[in-house]
């Protein structure tokens, strides 16, 4: 009969418990919350030039994997990640209003082609605003009385750095210099003049 041999261990010897990583006890976290919320957990790791690992950022809806200590995360971080969010539901918001035509429909509404404005477009003639997966949107009330797009939006883009998203907000927004209405209601008021200074305006006050 063949000896059993019994795996004993050696006197004094005990066995050495793994510390785990950083990455290791972030993840174990990440599952453990997912599993308590019903949310996807996503964090962020880095492997710096000695081969250290860190873990820098979370994307999640709740708060508390972020103040985790394996996963620092200033609040300024938080809030920015926030407002980003904010952002661009805002941005898919207004891309999908009922006043935002598409190109075509846009091109049509002036009598044109597609590809006149786009031409229009680039020279900043009319406003697009461009969003994730829509394309290009075009506010319908650009348009004149007379059937064109404001005139002065060339302007505005200028004065205003030519920024897209900056020309829309400061034709939404109400003014003061404007006597409350908005941008695109003095333009289409024919207060051409008193637009641009307003645009003029905002743009000193933020440089």
């Amino acid at each position: 009969m063949a000896a059993t041999k019994a795996k004993r261990r050696r006197p004094g010897a005990q066995a050495v418990r793994k510390k785990s990583t950083p990455v290791e006890r972030a993840y174990a976290r990440a599952v453990q919350l997912s599993r308590q919320t019903g949310k996807e957990v996503r964090f962020v790791v880095g492997i710096g030039p000695d081969g250290a690992e860190s873990v820098t950022g979370f994307a999640e809806d709740s708060a508390s994997f972020a103040h985790h200590p394996d996963a620092p995360q200033s609040e300024l971080d938080r809030a920015l990640a926030d407002a980003r969010r904010r952002g661009q539901l805002l941005v898919a918001k207004i891309i999908a209003g009922p006043e935002m035509l598409s190109a075509d429909a846009f091109a049509a509404r002036l009598g044109t082609t597609r590809a006149t404005v786009t031409a229009w477009r680039h020279k900043n003639q009319v406003l697009g605003l461009e969003g994730a997966t829509r394309g290009f949107r075009f506010p319908e009330w650009q348009v004149g009385p007379d059937g064109k797009p404001f005139r002065a939006l060339p302007q505005l883009f200028d004065r205003l750095g030519g920024d897209t998203w900056d020309v829309y907000r400061f034709l939404v927004q109400h003014h003061p210099e404007l006597g409350g209405m908005t941008g695109r209601q003095a333009l289409q008021k024919g207060h051409v003049k008193e637009v641009v200074e307003a645009a003029e305006s905002v743009a000193q006050a933020f440089a």
